[in-house]
């Protein structure tokens, strides 16, 4: 859908009718047009700047693929529908299908989502198969996880079967009992960086930001600072008004700049988060620094060295579970880009020269900690420019499709009978029984709901500081 090339004051944004036109992304005509797609709709968007990763890095920020629609946990914000506990999980026939699907779109070293719903719920055996698939397609796998179910067992099967990251949700939201604080899950939080701990997986941690832990932004990434020796990315996430959670509306001051300080506050010193762009700026915030000896050094406050150090590592595929060897590759490139040298020697000479103190009272011992701030779109108010330079894409039953999108009209993509065996069967997705395929449509309305997951239906405790 096109856009306007220079971005507007107000955004636009899509009606009902138009929600449900909007169709997946087609395959490309050439693998070369993975990553004209992607620059073109930044283009388009006005957001493809120097400093803009898509296109350049990557032909996608990452797909999510979700394996399941149930879930162990009742969060006040959720971004599954109200027919989802009523859906039988995905046979591996589909799921593979759909892989070979985001393989041919965007190609090598994509990273997907092995999402749900919370994942662990399928059989071990099923994950780790679709885990290794992934892998065997040259792309790289992340479990997105509430944790709950990720044994130490599990996590070593899924690594030795290929899984290059871990993804922990961990928040207020979830309603964990005995938890009243972000503070307090702070000791599910290590248990879950124990569980992790030694393995070839690079550990994230997600957070959904609300008004309920915005102040504790703070205190958590303190928590995260003193654990980079195992966690290397902090998410963030803002509340959004869609699925079936009972929290609606975002208060105001809960905003992408606000977390961002936020952020800067337990940083204990300002970060960057506007030298590089991935996709839209409305949509994502990327940030990251050296920590040594418990303290922050931003790696990004040098746009000059940072923005053409970019444009010449954008085709090396920096291996996230293995320091040593990133590092190497960095080097590598570096070297290669001689017009870079005195610019380079310069950043790096001031920020060891800042950070000497800490330098010496850590033996020399730097580590990466990088931040992520989301802020997804109400199912009715979203946005055509952001849709259109989307960079998070969940791989539905007929394509890759942005992941705001597919939260707004769930129901369409996972109560639809799903065909099978080279077209000859349909799945039902309530029933999970085959049938020869007819390609007939159910109408939602006439099916009961299986399950009810909403926390003030049930009569369950909204914690202090959520509001229906």
């Amino acid at each position: 859908m096109p856009v306007s090339s220079s971005t507007p004051l107000e955004p636009t944004y899509l009606t009902a009718e138009e929600i449900e036109a909007f169709a997946p992304y087609p395959l490309p005509p050439s693998p070369a047009g993975r990553w004209a797609r992607l620059k073109d709709r930044l283009k388009e968007a006005g957001c493809y700047g120097p400093g803009q990763i898509g296109g350049r890095r990557w032909p996608i920020g990452c797909v999510s693929l979700e394996v399941t629609q149930r879930c162990n946990l009742d969060c006040s914000l959720c971004y599954l529908s109200e027919h989802s506990e009523a859906v039988r999980d995905i046979p591996l026939e589909e799921l593979f299908r759909r892989i070979d699907v985001i393989q041919a779109h965007y190609g090598e070293h994509t990273d997907i989502q092995v999402s749900g719903g919370e994942p662990t719920l399928r059989r071990p055996e099923d994950l780790i198969r679709i885990v290794r698939r992934i892998s065997e397609k040259g792309m790289r796998a992340s479990l997105f996880t509430n944790g709950i179910r990720a044994t130490r067992e599990l996590l070593t099967a899924l690594s030795e079967a290929g899984l290059t990251d871990v993804a922990f949700h961990v928040d207020l939201t979830q309603g964990r009992k005995g938890y009243d604080s972000e503070a307090a899950l702070n000791v599910v939080r290590e248990r879950y960086i124990e569980r992790a701990r030694g393995l070839p997986l690079a550990v994230f941690f997600n957070t959904t930001v609300f008004a309920g832990n915005f102040d504790e932004i703070p205190a958590v990434v303190r928590f995260f600072r003193r654990h980079t020796d195992v966690v290397s990315l902090a998410s963030f996430q803002l509340q959004a008004d869609t699925g079936r959670g009972v929290l609606r509306e975002r208060e105001a001051f809960i905003t992408p700049d606000t977390v961002v300080r936020r952020i800067q506050e337990g940083a204990g010193r300002p970060l960057r988060f506007d030298t590089l762009q991935a996709g839209h700026p409305r949509c994502n915030r990327y940030g990251m620094a050296f920590e040594i000896n418990g303290a922050l050094y931003d790696f990004y406050d040098d746009p000059g060295f940072v923005v053409p150090l970019l444009a010449r590592t954008a085709a090396i595929a920096f291996p996230r579970t293995d320091r040593r060897a990133a590092i190497k590759a960095a080097l590598f490139a570096f070297v290669k880009a001689p017009d870079l040298w005195w610019r380079g020697l310069r950043w790096l000479g001031k920020t060891l020269w800042h950070a000497r103190r800490d330098l010496l009272a850590a033996r020399g011992r730097v580590r990466k900690l990088s931040f992520v701030v989301h802020n997804f779109m109400d199912a009715r108010r979203l946005e055509h420019e952001r849709l259109h330079a989307c960079v998070f894409m969940v791989a539905s039953s007929e394509g890759p499709i942005s992941m705001c999108l597919h939260n707004a009209k769930r129901d369409r993509f996972i109560l639809r009978p799903v065909t099978l065996a080279e077209g000859t069967q349909s799945w039902d997705p309530l029933t999970g029984r085959l049938s020869p395929a007819s390609g007939a449509r159910r109408d939602v309305a006439v099916f009961p709901l299986e399950y009810v997951k909403r926390v003030g239906r049930r009569g369950g405790s909204v914690p202090e500081g959520r509001r229906e």
